[in-house]
């Protein structure tokens, strides 16, 4: 079995990062790995830029980062023992960006953040730093609920595309680690209806064969690793979060993949409506587009679409 790679958590002196910590450093702790814990200051000043008049510029640079890791030290003193308060990295810079480069300098393979609810126009103005991390990351992503506690059930978000496969993958991995259920879910959203199309597509049709496309998807992963499988109607934030709700998932388990910035600054994708609404932890899975699929689940839609003609499920 591989082994795991360092453990990097984003930290600041919120109780969503002391939960977040706490967990990275538990997370660790059972897979054998390395934690570190990171915070990015806002600098107060840039040093070389006000050396000529400033001269104890960098001496005020020390010290606004020693302040800052004390504050950081003692909100995450009930969350984390001594040993792991001794690991908290301070440094200056926006926070996603320093979080990411630091997971980056360890070879990092998962980033812990705690979870922080934003409103849609909080997500124009700039969101969270779980947020931003999103957008940028091709490194693993724990987002932390409202209380994270012990990981017991975890439901994997299933998308028919090329980013199933490597998302059960993460998901069996934290189940065997935590001998946590395994439930896997694929949400059958409405089909579009486009004004220029003259055609009327066969909805219980289109669902069978979704249905179908999910259990052959399914069945090589669970040869491996035993998971329950589920189908709902809806759009996928809403079905996931439902599920969890229902189900009492600790963790859900999503690939992140797909539209480019400006989609998801005006309309946001499924895993960043995720990070608001949903009741249970987020483990996100960045996955890279295969050569020659420059949009996910274009295929697959295209495939699906030709079935449903080819077997009289449109109507002209």
């Amino acid at each position: 079995m591989a082994t795991w790679k360092p453990i990097v958590a984003g930290v600041d002196g919120s109780p969503q990062a002391a939960g977040a910590a706490a967990l990275a450093w538990r997370i660790a702790g059972t897979a054998g790995t390395d934690c570190y814990f990171v915070h990015g200051a806002h600098p107060l000043l840039y040093a070389p830029a006000v050396a000529d008049f400033m001269t104890d510029a960098d001496a005020l640079v020390d010290r606004q980062v020693e302040s800052a890791r004390a504050q950081v030290v003692a909100a995450l003193r009930d969350a984390l023992p001594p040993l792991a308060q001794n690991r908290v990295d301070v440094r200056l810079g926006r926070a996603a960006a320093v979080v990411v480069h630091a997971a980056h300098e360890c070879n990092a393979g998962l980033i812990v953040l705690g979870g922080k609810h934003h409103s849609t126009l909080g997500r124009w103005m700039g969101g969270s730093t779980a947020q931003h991390v999103v957008r940028t990351t091709d490194i693993p992503l724990l987002v932390t609920g409202s209380r994270p506690g012990p990981i017991t059930r975890i439901l994997v978000a299933a998308d028919l595309s090329y980013a199933v496969r490597p998302t059960f993958e993460a998901a069996a991995r934290m189940a065997r680690l935590f001998g946590a259920e395994l439930r896997v879910l694929h949400a059958v959203e409405p089909l579009p209806v486009f004004a220029e199309m003259p055609m009327v597509l066969d909805d219980a049709a289109f669902y069978d064969d979704s249905r179908q496309q999910f259990e052959r998807c399914l069945e090589p992963l669970l040869e491996q690793v035993p998971a329950q499988a589920v189908l709902r109607r809806g759009h996928a934030a809403d079905a996931l979060a439902a599920e969890a709700a229902e189900w009492g998932a600790d963790l859900v388990a999503v690939g992140a993949h797909g539209k480019g910035w400006v989609d998801r600054l005006l309309m946001g994708s499924t895993t960043e409506r995720l990070l608001d609404q949903l009741p249970a932890s987020l483990l996100v899975i960045p996955v890279p587009p295969p050569a020659g699929e420059r949009r996910p689940g274009r295929a697959v839609r295209r495939a699906r679409l030709a079935r449903q003609r080819a077997a009289g499920g449109t109507v002209l």
